[in-house]
């Protein structure tokens, strides 16, 4: 290995591949455009060839780039994972840890829980991105992610956080013009606060099986807590996680409604990629996680 063939370099290559530029690659690394370039150039430069073909419309790599990615992304990984086991050793978590969750359980839940993670952890220099879309964990450089819901990825080691029950709400005002619906068949009349992308999400257990039921939809969204606002609103019916609704529920702004079947509940899990070369900082994550959501989690207290 040449003497100036620097790990920076090795990061920027492979960031740049996965994102596809060197603008995502950027904010993926938190460095400026100017850096990555620089060490891409340092990068090839050390190596004495051309490892990506770079155009202002697109980038590929080169024959020598397609070689030596996946051996970058070894050296990359083995050195990730000399540290980590150096601060296993020092009893110590220490470096970088980047993790995706929900907008809503982020804001509600997870940012709150994170603060005692962190004063346990002082080493760690943790980025948390709260996004609604999807996230591959596995592609997007990501070391875990927070999933409401199962994780299907075989990619991804799963591991549970806490369970979650999911209630069928309104405003008062909604149900003293409507009328509180007391069966299935009455919800498929009902104007109803949607999860956006998701038909089947009004599951409800009856006669050892699922029955999946269609309201009409007055506003389709990705965000549970607009999804909960929209309720307090009066706009319609919504089914959401007991997390979402606890203080409403509490105080009165709305009320549950039983409809003679229960919801579907759902899990959220912290997911990562099997190669992943964080496993003791994402552990001690999944175990102060746990200690701070309870068993059974305080908001179904």
């Amino acid at each position: 290995m040449p003497n100036d063939l620097k790990l920076q370099g090795l990061a920027a290559f492979i960031a740049a591949v996965e994102e596809g530029s060197v603008s995502a690659a950027a904010r993926r690394l938190g460095c400026s455009k100017s850096v990555v370039s620089e060490r891409l150039v340092d990068l090839e430069r050390a190596l004495g060839t051309r490892l990506l073909q770079r155009t202002t419309r697109r980038m590929s790599l080169t024959a020598d780039g397609e070689s030596f990615l996946p051996r970058a992304r070894r050296i990359l990984a083995e050195a990730k994972e000399a540290v980590a086991e150096l601060s296993d050793r020092r009893s110590s978590l220490m470096g970088p840890l980047r993790i995706s969750a929900p907008v809503s359980f982020g804001v509600l839940h997870l940012g709150p829980a994170l603060y005692a993670f962190l004063a346990q952890h002082p080493g760690i220099d943790l980025s948390l991105e709260l996004d609604d879309r999807f996230v591959d964990a596995a592609s997007d450089g990501f070391d875990a992610v927070l999933r409401h819901g199962p994780v299907t990825d075989c990619r991804l080691v799963a591991k549970r956080l806490a369970t979650s029950r999911r209630v069928l709400v309104a405003s008062p005002a909604y149900l003293a013009r409507e009328g509180r619906p007391t069966s299935l068949d009455e919800l498929c009349r009902r104007n109803g606060i949607l999860y956006i992308n998701r038909e089947t999400d009004w599951r409800f257990a009856v006669d050892g099986g699922w029955r999946v039921v269609h309201p009409r939809a007055s506003l389709r969204v990705n965000n549970g807590m607009v999804m909960r606002d929209a309720a307090k609103a009066g706009l319609g019916l919504t089914l959401l996680p007991t997390f979402f609704v606890r203080s409403e529920l509490e105080s009165g702004a709305l009320e549950q409604v039983e409809v003679g079947a229960e919801a579907e509940g759902a899990e959220l899990f912290l997911a990562y990629p099997r190669e992943g070369v964080v496993q003791a900082k994402l552990a001690a994550l999944v175990d102060s996680l746990k200690r701070s959501f309870g068993e059974p989690p305080y908001w179904d207290g």
